[in-house]
Parts: structure tokens; sequence; C-alpha cells
């Protein structure tokens, strides 16, 4: 096969060439973005303007949210485009920033999960010392430190997948997905990314051991409750964010953890849905349909005279707990 290494596009894979089902295929995929858009900026939108909000379990639900947004508008709107245009190229810069900013998203959403957990441990199993460990001072800093995690993930995902010597232009996919891309590899530099994966998956698997230690405390301090409406209080706060970092792993795993050999596009495609558009998408009605508070905030959108009125400074800077 020709070296390509000097590319300036790569061709990504068309999901039919019959017009009238590209066509629908780009009217499904809007359905999905405007669904999903409209979702997490309604609770972006809620969290910043209702006071009762202003605590840290809803400042890292909003950063959520924000992640959310960013990460399903880094595959769909190209994908929508590629439906529409039946144009299946995207340039070699498009495709860098494509992975970059995936795994930016990715990587600080799984960070903020993580902070969610250890969140819900100190309210729950600490509540004397809950504000003064979650005070607004150190939840600014691991929010900022999730955003730092993406970005140290993002760079050394993207350095490494396009360091590579590739051989042909054309993925198997319908975004630039790394397994795909490495498939084009025509030189060994590919193993370097393996191994930034591993290390990525290592992180992530502690992260996972971490939440579920947590959980473990969690349970166990709400079995002590002597009150049961005290308990489902509790749980309420918890099941939402053990039901959002369930479907992260679960559709997660699609991405990496595939039958060997070659797999259909078919295949392909259904798992990047599975774990690249559902969670955004599903992740606001997830939170809304358990959480109270939050389903009240969102009904009051509807009528903006019930939100008190908030400066620019408030709403530039969320007052925390």
């Amino acid at each position: 096969m020709p070296n390509l290494t000097s590319t300036s596009e790569f061709l990504l894979l068309e999901f039919s060439d019959i017009q009238d089902l590209q066509i629908l295929y780009f009217f499904v995929f809007l359905a999905v973005y405007v669904t999903a858009v409209t979702g997490n900026l309604l609770i972006i939108i809620a969290v910043v303007l209702d006071h009762h909000l202003h605590t840290p379990m809803y400042f890292f639900l909003m950063n959520l949210a924000v992640l959310d947004l960013g990460s399903v508008s880094v595959m769909v709107p190209k994908a929508m485009a590629t439906s529409l245009l039946n144009n299946r190229s995207i340039s070699y810069s498009g495709c860098v920033a494509q992975v970059f900013f995936y795994f930016l998203f990715s990587g600080s959403n799984f960070a903020i999960l993580t902070i969610m957990a250890h969140d819900r441990y100190v309210a729950i199993c600490s509540p004397l010392q809950y504000e003064t460990v979650m005070h607004e001072g150190a939840c600014i800093k691991m929010a900022a430190g999730a955003w730092i995690a993406g970005i140290l993930n993002a760079t050394l995902n993207t350095g490494g997948t396009f360091a590579i010597t590739f051989c042909s232009n054309i993925i198997n996919q319908f975004f630039c997905e790394i397994p795909q891309i490495i498939k084009l590899s025509c030189s060994d530099l590919y193993l370097i990314e393996i191994g930034i994966l591993m290390f990525g998956c290592g992180l992530c698997g502690g992260c996972f051991i971490y939440i579920i230690i947590t959980y473990m405390k969690i349970f166990a301090t709400v079995l002590r409750m002597p009150s049961v409406n005290s308990r489902k209080k509790v749980l309420s706060t918890c099941l939402p964010h053990l039901t959002v970092v369930s479907l992260f792993l679960f559709t997660g795993s699609f991405a990496y953890v595939r039958l060997p050999g070659n797999t259909s596009s078919e295949m392909n495609v259904i798992c990047a849905v599975m774990y690249a558009i559902l969670p955004p998408l599903l992740n606001p009605f997830i939170y809304s349909m358990r959480n109270k508070e939050l389903k009240t905030a969102l009904l009051k959108l509807t009528d903006f005279g019930h939100f008190p009125q908030v400066s620019s400074s408030k709403i530039l800077l969320i007052k925390l707990g």
C-alpha cells in the first residue's frame, strides 16, 4: 500500500449510498443532537439561575452537562454534514481536532464523575465536615483538575495517534475513532498509542475502584440510618450518579472491547453510537427524572418570573454550599 503520511484528508464511513437513506440518517442525527443539546443546556441554565442549586453537587453536575454538550458536538454535526452533503472527507486537522476534543471531554467526564462520588461520600458519611471539605475553593480546584486531566489525556492520545505512519486514509467509522485510525498504520509506532490507551484504561480502572469503594462506604452508612425516609432521600441523590457511571462504563467498553478479527462496519457504527452518543443524550433525563430539586428548577424555566434576579457576577461565579 502507498505511504500516505503527507495525506491532507481522511475518508470517513458513509452510512448508505442511497440518497433517501442518507437524508433519513441526517434527520435521525439532527433529532438526537437537538435533544442532547437541549437537555444539557437546560441543566446548565437551571443550575446557574436557581440559587437553590448553588451547591457542590449541582456545580459538578453543571460541569458534567458542559462536557456532555461538548462531547456530542464533536462528532454528530460532522455526521449530519456527511449524510446531507454526501461528502465523506474530513481534513487532517479536522480529524486531529475530533480525536483531541473527544478525549478531552470524555477524560474530563470520568474525572468529574469520580469527584461527584467523593462529594456524595463526604456529604453522607461526614456531613459535619462537608462545608469544610467541599468549600468553594476546593470545588473549583477539583473541577479545574478534572479539565486539566482531560487536556493531558487528549494531548497524549492525539500525539500518539498522529505520530503513526499511515498506509491508507480510509477510516472504517463515521468519525475519527482511534482504534480505526490505528488500523491504518504501516509501522510499529502504533504500539505507542496502544500503550497510552492501556495507561488511560488503567487510570479509569483506578477511578472505578475508588467509586466502588466510596459507594460501599455510603451504603454501609445508609443502612445504619434508622429512618426509612432518610434512607430514601439519601439514595435519591446517589442513584442518578450511579446510573450515569454505569452507563458511561458500559457504553465505553464498546469502544475497545470488541470481538477479535474484522468487525463489520455496521457493528462499528452501533458500538460508536453506544459509547459516544448515548451518554450525553441520556444523562440529562437520568438526573432530572430522579432529582426533585432539579426537576423543580427545570419546570421553573417555563416561567422565568419564578427565578430570582441573578446578577452577571453571580452567574459567572456560582456560590457553592
